[in-house]
């Protein structure tokens, strides 16, 4: 009898299991689509994923129309780290009943404090931040719970131990997040959490550009991108090369340079303009990278970014085009790529989105429909105290103060 009842227990974990892994993944692989496994957690995810940056400019609607195409079409993987309410209940209401088809990468550490994100380690933000994702995706657990944004080695450090990592670790206990994951832009950061054996999953920021910029410096500091090096920073490799070997899935964020400054050979430090499908193509090169994450605001443009999967090898190839590049080595600073590190701002004002929209009023001049969505925020350029706060979460040395002061001359207010 004995024996039955063990036997009986044992199947019943082994089904608690296999449900736990249907209700976490539960999709057909499109034959269009190319998967790859992500790293340990066994997840078959989409080389191609969906962003969250899109979400903030359309309506419940369209991001039904979004997500619901985006899944049709094989893009079964999001990250989700903006706290603002509207960004998470669009895409909680674009999922619909489709919520096992998704696997999300949400972050812990986001906090909405009424009129901006910031981010926090501090466990009662963290939980009410935590508990608004669920609830607004309606869901009751996150795929990969994400470690948010370590830039710095004495971060790093501060966080071991803490009771936002405990945190972090109860929820994996209790089934609210399935895997750990973690974002950084500094390499050497992201090797020692690689190598800590905490994480399965580092969303890092990869591409042609930032690959030769000389780890192990402050990346908050503006002099972090002055010169480019020859090849790719050998810290970068070893992480790589870590990642690779010891199955740890990298994801990865700013592929197009941030603000597809990559794309753009008057904004990208390379000098020269690659195309989305070459910037795909040089990421997906390296073994340890499943998925590359982009920003996309419409159905109509999931289509440009799948065109990747049917490129040819010419229109992939980014050595050539690499190997033109201009002779130069200084990586171009004072760029926004729209990342809102440098927020919470002492305003309240929506710092990337005022660039953002500051940019595309200086490219192509000021339109009713800039002006619309500008009077919208919450918060204007005009506002600006010129406190310097921003100044120093800036990874890319931009002088913030400055373009607020030419949004408010652009735009009035």
């Amino acid at each position: 009898m004995k024996k039955l009842v063990l036997l009986a227990l044992a199947i019943a974990l082994i089904m608690v299991g296999c449900t736990n892994r249907q209700k976490t993944q539960q999709f057909k692989e499109n034959p269009d689509m190319e998967y790859r496994t992500l790293g340990s957690t066994g997840l078959r995810v989409g080389v191609i994923g969906l962003g969250c940056g899109g979400f903030d400019e359309i309506d419940s609607t369209a991001s039904r129309e979004l997500v619901t195409y985006a899944l049709d079409h094989g893009m079964n993987y999001m990250d989700l780290y903006d706290a603002n309410p509207k960004v998470r209940s669009n895409i909680g209401y674009g999922l619909g009943d489709r919520r096992a088809e998704m696997i999300i990468q949400g972050h812990i550490g986001c906090w909405w404090n009424g009129d901006s994100y910031e981010r926090t380690r501090d466990v009662e933000k963290c939980k009410i931040g935590f508990e608004d994702l669920l609830e607004r995706l309606h869901t009751d657990y996150i795929d990969v719970g994400m470690i948010h944004i370590v830039d710095k080695m004495e971060e790093w450090q501060e966080i071991q131990g803490s009771p936002y990592l405990q945190y972090v670790q109860d929820l994996k206990a209790q089934g609210k997040i399935k895997h750990i994951g973690l974002s950084s832009h500094n390499a050497e950061v992201a090797l020692a959490i690689a190598k800590s054996g905490l994480v399965e999953v580092i969303m890092f920021s990869l591409n042609p550009a930032f690959d030769r910029v000389q780890s192990g410096k402050n990346p908050w500091d503006s002099k972090t991108f002055e010169e480019m090096l020859p090849g790719i920073d050998p810290v970068r490799v070893e992480l790589y090369d870590y990642c690779a070997q010891h199955d740890i899935a990298i994801t990865v964020m700013k592929t197009f340079g941030g603000g597809d400054r990559l794309l753009d050979a008057e904004k990208s430090p390379l000098k020269i303009a690659l195309t989305r499908d070459q910037c795909f193509a040089y990421v997906m090169a390296k073994p340890c990278v499943k998925v590359a994450l982009c920003s996309i605001d419409s159905a109509s443009k999931v289509d440009e970014y799948l065109h990747y999967l049917k490129a040819t090898d010419e229109e992939k190839d980014y050595n050539t085009a690499l190997s033109k590049q201009a002779s130069q080595n200084e990586i171009d600073k004072g760029s926004c790529t729209y990342c809102n590190h440098c927020m919470p701002c002492s305003a309240g004002i929506p710092i990337a989105k005022v660039n953002e929209l500051l940019d595309k009023a200086e490219k192509d001049g000021l339109t009713a429909e800039l002006k619309a969505k500008y009077d919208s925020l919450p918060h204007h350029a005009g506002e600006c105290t010129h406190c310097g706060a921003c100044l120093s979460r800036c990874p890319f040395g931009v002088d913030i103060p400055t373009q607020m002061d030419r949004a408010k001359e652009v735009f009035g207010k």
